[in-house]
């Protein structure tokens, strides 16, 4: 028998809802083809297709990050504002293909508002300077008369866009990154960046590039001999600019080259291990450094990594990045992840929630592939405190680890709802999971909620001719009392809203 007890006094922190935040980069259908489809017959007159407006509505994406991505390292603004016939087109070297800037700085934070989310930018720190972030801050936020405000109101955006969140580079620690730079490098380039950007607008967020090569990451599988200097990078950021960044980026990319699947659900383990060590190391060269301030940790690209092809692509010949069920298993393990460490992880914008997720291939048809329904399922259903849960139970073994519980367990509570939502999955790919679910205080009240995602195997897939494969069941349980039994099925993702008194 597995046990989950709840005490609604043991709250962790508050959950930031950036957390459930998304990413759009000029790559492969994501912008062209993507939010921007003016070929499509169902496109508005902004290029945005109903049926995918409808599909992010669904996501209730808090945050946006954009354009970059590997684009951006390489990306001059300047190109994509303006009328349209008058825009540059640019060879783009991060993708090896052609930019016609057609989809730009306004584009985006029209679709931002369309949608109600918070536009995040990221500044060129590859080929770019200073001063060209320095104008695109002014560009957006400026409400005086310089130069690239002036220029906004001149391409019909009197009022400010007022962004608020600034990255300051992408993957700067990756040798394949235009402009890649050592940690002394970006250190003292974030240094700089971070200055000049906070004196045009004192209320921005700087968003530090930190790591996205880890030991066992994707890129270091192909360039092997790449050394990896995670902490010292980290260390010279905050010694420098620590007074002036606020958040550290990281980029993961869950992997299962090996077709591994015990393996691959130890994805948790292997995110809580390093989310946990950089919270050590801000936390050390913090107090070290006096700084007062919070820093968190943006986790700025994440994803099931189903990249198998070549290092280049077109336009018009993307990769067919199809997903299954077992990765749909390791999205939810990372929002797991996110609630359990949502004291330091503040946001998180998932690559793909166009093209990947919600896949915009035919251009009057879409269908939503198996990550769509956990981040759905979390972004919807979060509650805004996350609890410090106990569970223990059945284990296996997998890769690196023996002992490993196979329900992975994450849970919040509203207290303005006076409810809790347990967020499990099951990791065993044939048994279901007894449980027994039990309150420190207080009890269940009337209707628990239950939401399942799941298939017929964990490798079911969604497709356009079989859209329903995975998708989310909804019933409801009679529950009273301070205990609740409850199987959780064999490889699913399930979550429990719960009323209490």
């Amino acid at each position: 028998m597995n046990h989950i007890r709840i005490d609604i006094d043991r709250v962790l922190s508050d959950i930031n809802r950036n957390i459930f935040g998304g990413f759009i980069e000029h790559v492969r259908r994501v912008v062209y083809g993507g939010v921007y489809d003016s070929d499509s017959p169902l496109a508005d007159k902004d290029g945005l297709r109903s049926d995918l407006f409808e599909a992010l509505k669904r996501l209730n994406i808090p945050i946006m990050r954009y354009p970059g991505g590997n684009f951006v390292s390489g990306y001059r603004w300047m190109d994509g504002v303006g009328p349209r016939e008058q825009r540059p087109t640019r060879h783009d070297l991060a993708w090896n293909t052609f930019e016609t800037n057609e989809y730009g700085t306004n584009e985006f934070i029209g679709l931002c508002r369309k949608l109600n989310m918070e536009p995040y930018l990221c500044v060129n720190c590859g080929d770019g300077d200073m001063r060209e972030a320095v104008d695109w801050v002014e560009y957006c936020n400026s409400t005086g008369d310089s130069a690239p405000a002036q220029l906004r109101r001149k391409h019909g955006f009197e009022q400010p866009h007022r962004v608020k969140y600034w990255g300051v580079g992408n993957e700067v620690d990756g040798q394949w990154q235009i402009g890649y730079k050592s940690p002394e490098e970006y250190a003292r380039a974030l240094t700089e960046f971070s200055k000049v950007m906070k004196r045009v607008d004192r209320s921005i967020e700087i968003v530090a590039s930190a790591v996205s090569v880890w030991p066992e990451s994707p890129q270091l599988a192909v360039h092997h001999d790449w050394k990896c200097e995670i902490f010292e990078r980290g260390q010279l950021m905050l010694e420098q600019a620590g007074n002036l960044i606020d958040h550290m980026a990281i980029h993961w990319y869950a992997r299962n080259p090996e077709n591994d699947f015990a393996k691959y659900m130890t994805t948790a383990e292997q995110l809580s291990e390093q989310l946990s060590a950089y919270e050590g190391l801000i936390r050390a060269v913090s107090l070290e450094q006096g700084i007062q301030h919070r820093i968190g940790i943006a986790i700025d690209e994440w994803h099931p990594w189903r990249h198998v092809g070549p290092d280049s692509w077109t336009r018009d010949q993307p990769p067919n990045w199809v997903y299954n069920l077992e990765d749909a298993l390791v999205t939810a393990m990372y929002f797991n992840a996110y609630i359990r460490h949502a004291g330091s992880v503040r946001l998180a914008t998932m690559i793909g929630p166009v093209d990947e997720a919600i896949r915009t291939s035919l251009p009057d048809r879409i269908f939503l592939q198996t990550d769509f329904y956990p981040y759905e399922l979390y972004s919807c259903t979060c509650g805004n405190q996350a609890l410090d849960v106990f569970w223990d139970g059945d284990t296996f073994s997998g890769g690196d680890y023996t002992g490993v519980r196979n329900l992975d367990v994450a849970a919040t509570l509203d207290e303005a709802k006076k409810q809790i939502v347990i967020y499990v999955v099951n990791r065993s790919r044939n048994d279901a999971m007894e449980t027994e679910i039990s309150l420190a205080e207080g009890q269940f009240e009337g209707t628990v909620k239950a939401s399942v995602i799941n298939g017929a195997d964990i490798k079911t897939e969604n497709s356009y001719d079989n859209p329903d494969r995975v998708v989310t069941r909804k019933s409801n349980i009679d529950a009273s009392g301070k205990t609740l039994s409850y199987s959780f099925e064999p490889h699913s993702v399930t979550a429990l809203e719960c009323d209490i008194r």
